[in-house]
């Protein structure tokens, strides 16, 4: 058993329950919501955001995992605000989410640039794990980074490198946003490991966007969790080749090395909310619980197993 940090404290790895590994409750552009989104009601949306959790709660979701960092707006007070009001766990993670650049705050600083430092990222990393993110009170429990089409960019290696090493330090866990169509599962193995990280203790993201099975089994076979994380989003792999792929996986053996989730979120500036709710109308909380669980069970997966991709990985992650 080990202790995990929420946005409302410690609690022991045996109370995570059940889990989703990849949520997000707001992903918002503060920058750009301070200067342009002139329709911000913030009580408003944190009461959308209390509904959406309880009602995750009731139907059986006790922990969620929320993978937002810089780069995806990440704003702790907010966070701890809400989870102060529902009775689910939150759990936030550091990081840094671009597929190309690196922010411009570290353009120029780190080792072998303009001011020759030890690589800032690391330090910043490892202070939101182990002291606390700013002033909130609120330590992150894991790390985040991402490896898009655009591949592995010099701002995306210089991230994951960082990542990587502050695993290495602190024995947090990971997860990447990848692409599973280029195979950016298997650089990013690659690079955390030259690191030291521990790739038991990374989720290869949106693995579930792709049904080459013997990709999937590749990454799984190296030890990492397939992140089986967007169901909901159909209009990348629809509902039935996604369930269809865990049903078979988890045939193969392979139900403790995936988990579930939806990359949904209780509220996302990058879209039209009725546009987005048109497109994907089962991108949200309710889907897995509602839809993907009995669909699974239909096509013969066992409760054990779903006990396992629910509860034993993600509580094996942190431990």
């Amino acid at each position: 058993m080990t202790a995990v940090s929420t946005a409302t404290g410690q609690i022991d790895s045996s109370e995570l329950g059940n889990v989703l590994v990849h949520e997000h409750v707001f992903v918002v552009g503060e920058e750009f919501r301070e200067n342009y989104q002139d329709d911000w009601d913030e009580d408003a949306k944190v009461a959308d955001a209390v509904r959406d959790l309880t009602e995750l709660k009731a139907l059986g979701i006790d922990t969620i995992l929320d993978p937002t960092v810089l780069g995806l707006g990440r704003y702790i007070p907010r966070i701890k605000r809400i989870a102060e009001q529902i009775d689910l766990n939150i759990i936030v993670a550091t990081g840094v989410y671009t597929y190309n650049e690196i922010p411009f705050q570290f353009h120029y600083t780190g080792p072998g640039l303009l001011f020759d430092t030890e690589e800032p990222l690391v330090n910043y990393f490892v202070k939101d794990l182990t002291k606390g993110i700013a002033d909130t009170g609120v330590q992150a429990a894991f790390l985040k980074c991402a490896i898009e089409e655009q591949g592995l960019t010099p701002g995306v290696e210089r991230v994951m490198r960082a990542v990587g090493q502050a695993s290495a330090q602190t024995g947090a866990p990971i997860t990447v946003h990848t692409n599973p169509h280029t195979e950016s599962g298997l650089v990013a193995q690659r690079v955390l490991a030259e690191e030291g990280a521990d790739l038991t203790k990374v989720v290869i993201g949106h693995s579930g966007d792709s049904t080459d099975l013997d990709y999937l089994m590749k990454i799984a076979d190296a030890g990492s969790i397939l992140g089986m994380d967007r169901f909901g989003l159909d209009v990348l792999l629809p509902f039935d080749d996604r369930v269809n792929t865990v049903a078979e996986l988890a045939k193969r053996g392979y139900a403790d090395r995936m988990a579930l989730a939806h990359d949904a979120s209780c509220f996302i500036d990058w879209f039209d909310p009725e546009a987005k709710a048109q497109a994907v109308p089962n991108w949200n909380f309710r889907h897995i619980s509602e839809d993907v669980l009995p669909a699974l069970r239909e096509r013969g997966v066992s409760d054990a197993d779903i006990t396992t991709m629910l509860v034993d990985v993600p509580r094996r992650y942190f431990e």
